[in-house]
């Protein structure tokens, strides 16, 4: 795919930049497949087929397809099978997993969580249960749950397959663990074939490290301010920066709701992108500094740079992608 990508002039869905602006720093382009080469492969006796990137409703979409003969342009029934595998996709959250909130929603033993079954009807309803001792729980909440799960427009589920309609599917208890889904639809699928797109896009420097017992929160945002005027001071070329109190704002910043009392605990986080490798590492160096040269009683710190490969995404005509498959024997 990625010859094809750079050959057409082509913008990127998200930000609407030119692909041809980062054809030196672009690594991978992969489109997503549909169920249609896989069920290939199975008609010609595969027992296990391998691939590139496929959507995921899709890998359970195939099988269904050459189990059952569905035709490949029947598009309720595509529909169904899009619901089939978007709750069977993320294996053990249909099961509890990703669902459990104590006193609220309780799973029990997710330590041994059961990963789900589907057992799919000609007519494309399933039921969703588990292997029996197994831990989890499959219930109404938890299928729907899984069944709103990254979509968008649940009228327009876009699937290379069908473009799936979610909006009068049923969902209903049988008995315990058992959880019978209906009423998945479809229309005719997309013209064109999403292709994620993969690039370098700088380096994130990070440095972390922690203050504990009074006054903890007064000595971390203290810590904080100290980097932030130390990365200004020394000309630190960063093109983002976040400062973070772990434990206090780093998941809702500014719209955090007031609490009560001082934590027992903060963990500072300072982290930044930048161009070079080398220049990242210089937001975790003062971090790391503040042992001896910050407030008082910090430990644990930690510091690390990594490259950021970044994704974007293009829609290319159908026709642009050809896949193909192989045999091999052992």
């Amino acid at each position: 795919m990625l010859d094809v990508v750079l050959r057409g002039a082509l913008r990127f869905e998200e930000s609407g930049d030119e692909v041809a602006a980062y054809r030196e720093r672009i690594v991978s382009a992969n489109a997503y497949l549909g169920a249609a080469p896989i069920v290939e492969a199975l008609a010609a006796g595969a027992d296990v087929v391998l691939t590139g990137r496929v959507a995921d409703p899709s890998l359970f979409a195939a099988p269904l397809i050459h189990a059952f003969g569905w035709r490949m342009d029947d598009w309720d029934t595509l529909g169904a099978a899009t619901v089939v595998g978007h709750l069977l996709e993320c294996a053990g959250q249909v099961t509890g997993g990703y669902f459990a909130d104590p006193g609220y929603k309780d799973v029990p033993d997710l330590a041994r969580l059961g990963f789900p079954i589907g057992e799919v009807a000609a007519d494309g309803s399933v039921v969703i249960t588990k292997v029996p001792h197994a831990g989890g729980r499959v219930s109404a909440a938890t299928c729907k749950e899984q069944l709103l799960y990254e979509i968008h427009d649940p009228a327009r589920y876009l699937q290379p397959d069908v473009v799936a309609d979610f909006t009068r599917v049923a969902v209903a208890e049988e008995a315990p663990d058992r959880v019978r889904v209906t009423g998945g639809r479809g229309t005719a699928r997309p013209e064109t074939l999403k292709v994620s797109v993969a690039y370098v896009d700088g380096h994130i420097g990070e440095g972390q490290i922690s203050y504990g017992g009074p006054g903890a929160l007064a000595r971390a945002r203290l810590a904080l301010d100290i980097v932030r005027e130390r990365l200004a001071l020394t000309g630190v070329a960063a093109t983002e920066l976040r400062f973070d109190l772990i434990g206090v704002d780093a998941l809702y910043g500014d719209a955090t709701p007031a609490v009560r009392g001082e934590p027992a605990e903060v963990r500072v986080r300072v982290a930044g992108r930048a161009a070079s490798a080398a220049e990242a590492a210089r937001i975790g160096n003062e971090v790391e500094t503040l042992y001896t040269n910050g407030p008082a009683g910090g430990g644990g710190a930690f510091k690390s740079t990594r490259e950021v490969i970044a994704v974007q995404s293009v829609l290319l005509p159908r026709a642009a992608v050809t896949p193909s498959f192989s045999f091999v024997e052992a």
